[in-house]
C-alpha cells in the first residue's frame, strides 16, 4: 500500500492495490466518498474512501460555465443542483466543484465534459451539441423552464434538457389504451382541449408533449414519464399496435352497425340488445348499478349488462396499479376492492401478476378524462393529490374529483355512489340527492332508521312519496355483493346463493337470529339451510365500516 495526500481530507489516504488488502484492512468494499464508485484509497481512522482517479482531482479549476470565480472541490452539504445537468437526486451527494459565494455547483463528471461535446439522439434525426452558457430557456422536448446548461440542435433550432436528449419517441403508458407519440410541437388546430390527462393543466403546444393520434388526447412529458413503472418504450415503431381482445363476439348487427346479438365470454347464453324495461330491481351484472339506457339481456335467465359494461376488454392496463402485468376481467369472485374497500363480486379486474383485484366502478371512475356528476354543471377531474372538503359527506379529502371552476369536491367513494338505488322502504326508485334539496322534505329524519339526518350530507330520496334516507341505510354494508350468485362454503355440502330477504326473515343456522341482511341460502330447494354472511364469511370478506352519510 502507498500513501497519497488529498485535497478535501486532512489525513493521508492509503492506496489499495487488490481485493486481498481490502479484506486484510477490514474495510470491506464501500462507495467512493466523491463519485460513489468502489474505492481504492481509504482513511482507516475516519472512514473517508476515494478511488484513485477521484483522489487525484485538482483542488481548483476554472470553468466556462462560471467565469467570475474559480470552482473549488468541496462537499455538497446544501445539496444544491448541478448547474449543468440540473440533477439533485443522486444516490451519492459526495463532492462537487462549487463556488460558495455564488451558490454555484457542478458535478465532478459534468465539470469534466468537453465544451464541444456532441451527443447523438435515439429519437431525433440530428445530434445535440452542449451549449455551455448558463441562460434561462424553455425545453422544447418537455416544455419546462430551465436555468442550467442546455443542448441544442442547430438544424431544427430546438433547445432541450440533457435528460431528454434520448426521450422515447413512442411509449405504451398505463394512462391510456393506445400508444403515445412524442412531438416537439403541435399545430393548435390539432386539439380541441389542450389539457394534460394527468395533471389537468394546460399543455403548451409550442413545446414537446406526448399525444395519441387516435383519441386526440395529450400529456405533459414530465407527467407521463414521471414514474418509470407506468410506461414501456416501443422500440419497433412500424410494428402494428395489437389491442386487447374484446369480451364479446358479435353475432348480429343492425343497419347502423350496432351489435344487437352478442356472445359474452362470462355468460353461457347469447345476449340481446334491449330497451329499458323500467323494472327497478334489475341491476347490471357487471357493475351492479341499476339498469338504464341501452343494455344487453338474456332471454333464458335474469342476466343484464349495460352496453358499456359488455364492451369492456378482457385485459386492461390501469395507471393506479403499477405491476408490469396487465389486469384481466373476472367475475363472481368475492373480494375487498383495493381502492374503495367495498366487498364486491361482480365484474372486476385482477392483476395477472400479484392478483390484486379492483372493482369495476373504481376502474371506470379512475379512467383518465372528464366526468359529469348529478346536477353539477362543470366536468370533474380526478386529482391524485387534493386536500379539500367533500361536498357529499363533508369529510376531508387527500385525493378527489375536483371542479376548479367552483371548488366542487368528491371523494372517490362518494363519486362512485349509485345515482339511483332500490330499498324496500319505498316502491319507487330512490335518487341520490344533494343537501341543497333538503327543503323538499318536511322533516330531516331517515325513514329507515328513524334517526336525524345531517343537513349538509347527501341522502337518498323519493320525490313522489317524500321518502328520505341515509346513504348507509339504503346501501347497507354489502351493497356490491351480487344477489343470486354462487358462493362455496366449506361447512355445507351444497353450493350457497347470496340473498337478501325483503319481507320474510328465516332464522340463521349459526346464530339463530333473523337473516335481515345479506345471507347465504342453500341452492337446493329441499335444504332449508340459511346463514348470515357475517356468520360464515372469513374476516377478509367482512365489511368493518359503514357509509358516513
Amino acid at each position: 500500500m502507498e500513501e497519497s495526500n488529498n485535497y478535501g481530507h486532512q489525513h493521508p489516504l492509503l492506496l489499495i492495490l487488490n481485493q486481498d488488502q481490502l479484506i486484510y484492512n477490514q474495510s470491506g468494499v464501500t462507495d467512493c466518498s466523491r463519485c460513489g464508485e468502489k474505492y481504492t484509497h481509504f482513511c482507516p481512522d475516519f472512514g473517508f474512501n476515494s478511488h484513485e482517479k477521484c483522489a487525484k482531482l485538482p483542488f481548483k479549476l476554472n470553468h466556462v460555465c462560471h467565469r467570475k470565480h474559480p470552482l473549488v472541490l468541496q462537499f455538497n452539504s446544501q445539496r444544491l443542483p448541478c448547474k449543468i445537468c440540473g440533477e439533485t437526486n443522486r444516490e451519492a451527494i459526495g463532492f462537487v466543484y462549487g463556488c460558495s459565494p455564488c451558490k454555484f455547483v457542478v458535478h465532478i463528471e459534468c465539470a469534466s465534459q468537453s465544451p464541444l461535446q456532441v451527443i447523438k439522439s435515439t429519437n431525433h434525426g440530428h445530434p445535440f451539441t452542449l451549449f455551455l452558457r448558463q441562460v434561462p430557456f424553455t425545453c422544447d422536448a418537455c416544455g419546462v423552464e430551465g436555468n442550467h446548461v442546455a443542448y441544442t440542435c442547430g438544424t431544427c433550432n430546438i433547445i432541450i434538457h440533457k435528460n431528454y436528449i434520448s426521450l422515447p419517441r413512442i411509449i405504451k403508458s398505463k394512462w391510456h389504451d393506445h400508444r403515445l407519440l412524442h412531438t416537439y410541437f403541435h399545430h393548435i388546430e390539432d386539439f380541441g382541449v389542450l389539457i394534460c390527462m394527468i395533471c389537468h393543466d394546460e399543455v403548451d403546444t409550442e413545446h414537446g408533449s406526448y399525444y395519441c393520434s387516435k383519441c386526440n388526447v395529450i400529456f405533459h412529458v414530465h407527467c407521463v414519464t414521471e414514474d418509470k413503472r407506468s410506461y414501456s418504450i416501443v422500440s419497433l415503431e412500424n410494428e402494428d399496435e395489437i389491442p386487447y381482445e374484446s369480451s364479446i363476439t358479435v353475432l348480429e348487427s343492425n343497419d347502423a352497425g350496432e351489435a344487437t346479438k352478442i356472445k359474452h365470454f362470462k355468460h353461457i347464453h347469447n345476449l340481446m340488445l334491449s330497451p329499458f324495461v323500467g323494472r327497478y330491481e334489475n341491476r347490471c351484472d357487471g357493475c351492479l348499478l341499476p339498469i338504464s339506457g341501452p343494455f344487453y339481456s338474456c332471454s333464458f335467465c335474469s342476466f343484464f349488462l349495460h352496453k358499456a359494461c359488455a364492451e369492456l376488454p378482457k385485459m386492461k392496463d390501469v395507471w393506479h396499479h403499477l405491476c408490469r402485468e396487465p389486469l384481466a376481467l373476472i367475475s363472481d369472485k368475492a373480494f375487498e376492492c383495493l381502492e374503495c374497500l367495498n366487498l364486491y363480486n361482480a365484474f372486476a379486474y385482477e392483476c395477472c401478476g400479484c392478483e390484486t383485484k379492483i372493482c369495476l366502478p373504481c376502474v371506470i371512475a379512475l379512467t383518465p378524462g372528464a366526468r359529469t356528476y348529478l346536477k353539477h354543471e362543470h366536468p370533474l377531474f380526478y386529482y391524485r393529490e387534493h386536500k379539500g372538503k367533500c361536498n357529499a359527506c363533508g369529510n376531508t379529502t387527500w385525493s378527489a374529483f375536483w371542479c376548479k371552476d367552483c371548488n366542487f369536491v368528491l371523494h372517490t367513494d362518494c363519486f362512485s355512489l349509485p345515482i339511483t338505488a332500490y330499498h324496500k322502504c319505498d316502491q319507487h326508485l330512490l335518487s341520490l340527492t344533494d343537501h341543497n334539496d333538503n327543503s323538499y322534505s318536511e322533516s330531516y329524519y331517515c325513514d329507515i332508521c328513524e334517526k336525524t339526518r345531517d343537513l349538509n350530507r347527501w341522502f337518498y330520496r323519493c320525490a313522489t312519496c317524500d321518502t328520505s334516507a341515509h346513504v348507509g341505510c339504503v346501501l347497507g354494508k354489502y351493497s356490491f355483493l351480487k344477489h343470486r350468485s354462487i358462493y362455496e362454503e366449506k361447512d355445507h355440502p351444497h353450493p350457497l346463493i347470496i340473498v337478501k330477504k325483503k319481507y320474510y326473515y328465516p332464522d340463521c343456522y349459526k346464530c339463530s337470529k333473523p337473516c335481515e341482511d345479506v345471507a347465504l341460502e342453500c341452492s337446493k330447494p329441499e335444504c332449508k339451510y340459511i346463514v348470515h354472511w357475517d356468520c360464515v364469511a372469513p374476516d377478509y370478506l367482512q365489511s368493518w365500516w359503514m357509509w358516513c352519510m
